[in-house]
């Protein structure tokens, strides 16, 4: 059997191992080593005016890149993958890839906020139109589409809400009237969603987070399938939005841990959101992967996996009591992101920017993420931080 065979029946361990490296390459070294520089050299004069070689400028790549964006196409399934300086920026490259003015989008109601803030405030300076539909909908979309749709926006689970959407029914319609269908697949990343196995065109992560791992480097990747990739990678050239080397280099070594950092991630988090879900003041747990959950049978069908992020509602309680509650925790940080080695929480309300549909809480929203700390210690940390919230309340 021959190397290549081989890497074809390899699993996904193996895959973030070895997918994107050549030490034969590298003299031998295990990792491609961070290539910086802008200006390539041609040996003749018709070497330069035929651009004869692999790489012509800093912006088109370099082996550090490459090794990145070859990896994630071999482990997400895709034609291609282009590079971006953050998670936004990776959004904002998929979609400008695939609209022109005059469009009409769908996008899902619970999408990230920045997303929804580039189409309201980008996309509509450049003559796109987006319309924001219920996450719940499925096939539904059908009665949403236009003549003008170029694309459908899809994020599951939701961000902050964690409400699932049934993908491949939303890409078959999408499919059918001739659009795209872009996917946030950040939660789950391809380990645990292969989103261009369930008829996502365009996968946007963020590799700021399970990528990093270490919550030091921002980063986003946009994978495509065949019918995408020619225009993604047109549109990266155009806009040459590159990430630095050292990121890149970063989220190579963090690749290598990533599927054994997930299965932690997603054990400490279920047993977490079990432990949450007993709790008197708990109102309710909103995690996918949870027998009890809405989502519960889609994530089950679809997805091999969930990761360490899901919310919770507390039951009705003052801000004096949450920020007491808050304010003493020792081990849970509060801060936007998530994904790397520490616990998170962060309060949100998203009753002010949602459009399409009305998220209902009777009590405070809470997101967690949990870490790779010891469950007890920060079971510990939550216990005492309830009782501050019922002193203080």
């Amino acid at each position: 059997m021959t190397q290549d065979n081989a890497a074809d029946r390899w699993r996904d361990r193996t895959r973030l191992v070895h997918a994107g490296r050549d030490p034969e390459l590298q003299h031998g070294f295990i990792n491609t080593p961070i290539y910086r520089g802008s200006t390539v050299l041609y040996p003749t004069y018709d070497d330069l005016v035929h651009r004869r070689g692999r790489y012509s400028y800093g912006t088109k790549g370099t082996p550090t890149t490459d090794s990145l964006e070859s990896a994630w196409s071999e482990i997400a399934g895709a034609a291609g993958t282009v590079l971006a300086p953050s998670g936004l920026s990776a959004v904002a490259l998929a979609l400008l890839s695939a609209v022109k003015a005059g469009d009409h989008v769908l996008v899902t109601d619970s999408v990230y906020r920045p997303t929804r803030e580039f189409c309201d405030k980008m996309l509509a300076r450049l003559g796109v139109e987006t319309t924001y539909y219920d996450p719940h909908l499925g096939a539904g979309v059908e009665s949403l589409m236009r003549k003008n749709t170029s694309v459908v926006f899809t994020e599951a689970p939701g961000s902050q809400t964690f409400e699932m959407q049934d993908v491949p029914a939303i890409a078959e319609v999408a499919h059918a009237h001739g659009a795209l269908v872009i996917m946030d697949n950040t939660w789950a990343t391809p380990l645990y969603f292969p989103p261009h196995a369930r008829g996502v065109d365009l996968a946007v992560e963020a590799g700021t987070k399970y990528l990093s791992g270490g919550s030091d480097l921002l980063m986003g990747v946009v994978s495509a399938n065949e019918r995408a990739w020619p225009q993604l990678r047109r549109t990266y050239d155009l806009f040459a939005n590159c990430p630095g080397p050292e990121d890149v280099f970063l989220c190579l070594r963090g690749l290598r841990t990533m599927a054994l950092r997930l299965k932690e991630h997603e054990a400490q988090a279920l047993e977490m959101a079990r432990w949450l879900r007993q709790r008197p003041e708990v109102r309710r747990v909103l995690h996918p992967a949870l027998p009890d959950d809405p989502g519960h049978a889609i994530w089950k069908r679809d997805f091999l996996g969930a990761s360490g992020l899901f919310s919770i509602e507390l039951l009705p309680a003052s801000r004096d009591a949450l920020a007491a509650m808050l304010d003493g925790l020792s081990l849970f940080g509060m801060g936007y992101s998530w994904g790397g080695f520490e616990s998170l929480v962060v309060p949100f309300d998203c009753a002010s920017y949602r459009t399409a549909t009305t998220f209902r809480h009777e009590g405070p929203m809470l997101r967690f993420h949990i870490g790779l700390e010891d469950l007890e210690d920060l079971k510990e940390d939550l216990d005492a931080g309830f009782a501050r919230l019922k002193t203080a309340g």
